[in-house]
């Protein structure tokens, strides 16, 4: 049995996808089996981006699914409390919020395990579940590459893409995590079917390969502006992140910080991309922005609470003159 959502006013950014609750130890360096204490923080990328577009200073909204569960209900109280609206939050009783544990070993390794079996709420999600006006209305609208990787919520996913039909700006997060999918070749056949849907798209080098079949980053930013995307982001890690329109080529250096937790730094990336977007930026300070927004993330143990206010971003900025844009002629 499902709980439905109401339909309410326009929102800035609104994202589709997953959601659930994030159990992080709360000692470093440190694998689970001798870890004894934890944090509890809401999870889940898309729903991690409404908040850090909520954080600076947007209406935001997720559409995903929960279980009928107290995992559930926390979802869906820490969503409201930082700012991002439930209003299209299924209630699923046949299937448990999931959960994700991670390890934290600084600088770069950070293993994830996910509890989403036999399957996830936010994948139980039906196109009757996509509220078409505001996907239609949205000034912003995001998802993840995930919410393809099974039925129904590759539909819903496909659905909430006609009925935006590219209207504003349209984010794909490419977010290719293999323990989803049945193989590699059906993710790259249903994430680079929807890549003339969406104006900007963005991944790593793994992602770009699975979407485009190219992981160097000049290539796999070619191939995606070729598929119709009008913004194509590789980001890159320690190297940086590259970017490309039909006319400029912008490489933005890293902001060097000390590493606490890298996993929210993409969600950080996205949600201040949204941001500059909605803000009119040029892309140039919108990439520059954002890399910066996902420096300050991986200094922080949590991802979804961590997500920084704009003046942090900016003071940041400041301190690291050398992280300014590179921007050339695409050639």
């Amino acid at each position: 049995m499902r709980k439905g959502v109401a339909v309410s006013a326009h929102i800035d950014v609104l994202t589709i996808g997953r959601s659930g609750v994030d159990i992080y130890p709360l000692q470093v360096g440190v694998g689970l089996e001798e870890v004894s204490t934890f944090g509890k923080f809401l999870g889940g990328s898309p729903t991690n981006i409404a908040v850090a577009a909520a954080r600076l200073g947007h209406t935001a909204a997720a559409i995903t699914g929960v279980g009928d569960d107290p995992f559930g209900r926390f979802v869906r109280n820490e969503m409201r409390s930082l700012g991002v609206r439930d209003d299209y939050v299924v209630v699923n009783r046949d299937f448990n919020t999931p959960v994700t544990f991670c390890e934290i070993f600084p600088p770069d390794h950070f293993p994830l395990y996910f509890y989403r079996e036999p399957s996830a709420p936010d994948l139980q999600l039906r196109p009757s579940d996509i509220p078409g006006d505001a996907v239609r209305d949205a000034h912003v609208f995001l998802l993840s590459g995930t919410g393809l990787s099974q039925e129904p919520s590759r539909s819903a996913h496909r659905h909430a893409l006609s009925v935006r039909n590219k209207k504003g700006w349209t984010i794909a997060d490419l977010d290719y995590r293999p323990m989803f999918w049945e193989s590699s070749a059906v993710a790259s056949r249903e994430i680079s079917s929807i890549l003339d849907r969406v104006n900007v798209a963005v991944g790593n080098r793994e992602e770009c390969w699975v979407a485009v079949g190219e992981d160097d980053p000049d290539r796999a930013a070619d191939a995606l502006l070729e598929r119709g995307v009008e913004i194509a982001i590789v980001k890159q890690g320690p190297k940086g992140t590259l970017a490309k329109t039909a006319d400029e080529r912008i490489e933005v250096p890293v902001t060097e910080v000390k590493t606490l937790n890298g996993l929210g730094a993409g969600d950080a990336f996205a949600g201040a991309l949204a941001h500059a977007l909605i803000e009119q930026w040029d892309i140039p300070r919108a990439i520059q922005f954002a890399s910066t927004a996902g420096s300050i993330v991986v200094s922080r143990l949590e991802c979804s609470a961590a997500m920084p206010r704009e003046d942090e971003v900016f003071a940041l900025m400041a301190q690291h003159p050398r992280s300014a844009p590179v921007v050339r002629p695409r050639t």
